[in-house]
């Protein structure tokens, strides 16, 4: 019934909460290997808006590459198939959901937070020497899209959730539970696989307010928790109890300590403007 019941908000709201039909065609020739980077980089080139900021991002030292990259074949070749695939979801994430008109909260501060997330999951999986770790910031940017849809589709008990809450993030999944019957998590779980997004995202989405909870890409939500709960830290007194509190099993299977996750957490600070800079208009 749970099930059925998210998917029911969803189908309502395909309008609003659906990816462009770019991603949807990029897509399907990253997967095909008949393609070729030059091909990729064509119908990229299509789109202005995400041909610019794509060039952007990998001339960043949020990528630190030495030479300037100025064409998108060029970093196609330079990032990697896999990469490009997560630079192109997020910056078609960005567009089409940034600006959807949102009573209930802040919209810039909701995608500040997202991107915040983002970046520090992003570093913690590369410190942590994940494999494609870009997959982590897609999942960082994504992990709160199940609340935008309930704000839409049930602002009444999602504002009840809120002021209940006053401020505390921590008490709004159980207020949703109460209130609507399932949390954002669950919500933003079924609304990626309907985009058709791979598990390895929509588990670790789904999973990352109980992590112990995934089955197949457990570290992977393990990360995604740290990271929200670091977020969500105001004082740096705040953040190093966040810290401290961190479960065995989450430090096991990261296989990092407390102060490595502090050193982490900082430099994800200070590259946060930049990356609000590098996914705003370009």
């Amino acid at each position: 019934m749970k099930i059925a019941a998210i998917k029911h908000l969803i189908a309502g709201s395909t309008e609003l909460f659906s990816l462009p039909d770019i991603y949807f065609q990029l897509n399907q020739m990253i997967r095909d290997s008949r393609h070729s980077p030059a091909e990729i980089g064509t119908v990229i080139a299509r789109d202005p808006v995400l041909s610019a900021r794509l060039l952007r991002i990998v001339n960043s030292p949020f990528y630190g590459f030495q030479a300037r990259i100025d064409t998108l074949s060029r970093a196609i070749t330079v990032i990697g198939i896999d990469d490009l695939h997560s630079l192109v979801l997020a910056t078609c994430i960005a567009d089409r959901f940034r600006q959807i008109p949102c009573e209930l909260v802040d919209m810039a501060g909701f995608w500040r937070r997202s991107i915040h997330c983002a970046i520090l999951v992003r570093a913690l999986a590369k410190r942590c020497a994940v494999l494609h770790a870009e997959r982590l910031f897609i999942a960082g940017l994504l992990h709160d899209i199940g609340s935008l849809l309930l704000y839409h589709r049930l602002p009444e008990p999602s504002r009840q959730a809120l002021l209940a809450a006053n401020g505390d993030r921590r008490l709004i999944p159980g207020l949703e539970q109460n209130l609507m019957g399932f949390n954002h998590a669950e919500v933003g779980r079924e609304l990626l696989k309907s985009w058709g997004l791979p598990e390895s995202l929509y588990e670790t989405v789904g999973c990352y307010l109980e992590p112990e909870q995934a089955l197949l890409h457990k570290l992977d939500a393990h990360l995604l928790y740290m990271a929200c709960r670091l977020v969500d830290s105001k004082t740096p007194d705040e953040r190093s109890r966040t810290a401290a509190g961190f479960s065995k099993q989450s430090l096991t299977l990261a296989r990092i300590d407390r102060e490595q996750i502090l050193e982490i957490a900082d430099q994800a600070d200070r590259e946060l403007p930049q990356m609000l800079d590098l996914l705003g208009p370009p």
